[in-house]
């Protein structure tokens, strides 16, 4: 069973959760970040089940095993869906959304190829090993694509406050989460796990809500001219 701890932070996350998608809905930011959108919606669908799932089979139960780790399977997916979202904005003005979306698919297909192979020769639960490596390796994958992306807006001289917010909280979450998954698989089943994983997946809620309250839209950082002394 879960303890009043579990719960404050389940609370807490929910809330945080329900505050981010208001303020997301508020600035009318909905059509502009829909990725987002989905995500939150679908964090908050995850939580209310599991939830519910504990409450009638327990927190040790086998529907609770399986429902977590597929539905972070969905969320991993739906995360690296926000960070393709990311890229295409940064990218607007190029015009290649189209080739972004093509390379995030084929992407996707090449890391499920791969983490296929890696758990081919398992024989039991299957389905679910191949789950959980496949959301382990997006989220190296993104750790990749979002400083990659970072590099890229520094190089283009980005300006877009909103927008560097959004992409810097995405860096500090996958970061954390890949940092998770290796220390986890040398320390498994450690106490410290068992708040970790609920205490980080606040932090996107957090600074999303953060951002769309504090940082307007056409928010940008001043650039410094360049001053040519008269010949």
């Amino acid at each position: 069973m879960l303890g009043p701890v579990n719960y404050a932070i389940w609370l807490t996350g929910i809330f945080l959760e329900l505050i981010s998608l208001s303020c997301l809905l508020w600035m009318r930011a909905f059509s502009r970040h829909f990725t987002l959108l989905v995500y939150l919606f679908l964090c908050i669908a995850t939580d209310i089940g599991s939830y519910s799932i504990i409450k009638a089979s327990g927190y040790n139960s086998y529907a609770y095993f399986y429902f977590y780790f597929y539905s972070q399977f969905l969320l991993t997916i739906c995360l690296y869906f926000v960070l393709m979202g990311l890229y295409i904005q940064v990218f607007s003005e190029m015009g290649v959304g189209k080739h972004i979306r093509l390379g995030a698919i084929l992407l996707l297909a090449g890391t499920a190829g791969i983490s296929y192979y890696m758990v081919a020769a398992s024989s039991d639960r299957f389905v679910t090993h191949f789950v959980v490596e496949l959301g382990q390796n997006l989220y190296f994958v993104g750790l990749l694509l979002t400083y990659l992306l970072w590099g890229a807006m520094a190089k283009m001289h980005e300006n877009r406050i909103r927008l560097m917010q959004l992409v810097l909280s995405m860096g500090v979450y996958v970061s954390l989460s890949a940092a998770s998954y290796a220390l986890n698989n040398l320390y498994p089943n450690h106490e410290f796990w068992k708040y970790y994983f609920q205490i980080t997946d606040m932090w996107l809620p957090v600074s999303w809500a953060y951002t769309f309250m504090k940082v307007p839209e056409d928010a940008r950082i001043a650039t410094a001219r360049v001053l040519v002394p008269n010949q």
